[in-house]
């Protein structure tokens, strides 16, 4: 008997440290505000419905990110190699004119947005951010496809892409 406890309880601790794999943005990463290239501000399901009907690749970034920017010769591949995919960049720089340098410094086509609420904002606690670059795939129809990848060369993002 006290077996059985042990092992249901176990079970049932196991079962709610698992994390299950959002598909979807939360309400409150949706409304998380963002700021566009020429200082409007929209929140993040504005931003996301504009491109509705087209996979996005979700790109976190920073200016001032080591790996995000020696990444960027290999994103910039796989942009050529998928047109028709939105690269949407999402930033994390300290302040919006060091973002727009970067944006400008590295050349790096896409649309762009600030992460206004940076790294504990709703938006970076859903993802649970913990690093970047951090790479997303949403598909046609707005549902996340891939969570989390931190490479460019994922086998999990390209799989997604196709």
């Amino acid at each position: 008997m006290k077996k059985l406890i042990y092992t249901v309880i176990s079970f049932l601790f196991i079962s709610c440290q698992a994390q299950e794999t959002p598909v979807v943005f939360s309400d409150a990463a949706l409304n998380d505000t963002f700021i566009t290239m020429d200082g409007k501000s929209m929140v993040f399901k504005e931003i996301i419905d504009t491109y509705k009907g087209q996979t996005v690749f979700i790109d976190v970034w920073a200016s001032w990110c080591r790996d995000c920017i020696e990444g960027l010769p290999q994103l910039k591949t796989l942009q050529k190699e998928n047109k028709a995919v939105v690269f949407l960049f999402l930033s994390l720089d300290k302040d919006m004119p060091r973002w727009k340098k970067g944006v400008k410094k590295y050349k790096i086509q896409g649309e762009h947005y600030f992460m206004q609420s940076g790294w504990d904002g709703e938006f970076g606690e859903f993802l649970k951010l913990d690093w970047i670059p951090r790479y997303m795939v949403v598909d046609k129809q707005g549902n996340i496809k891939l969570f989390k990848a931190i490479k460019i060369t994922d086998d999990n993002l390209l799989n997604a892409l196709q």
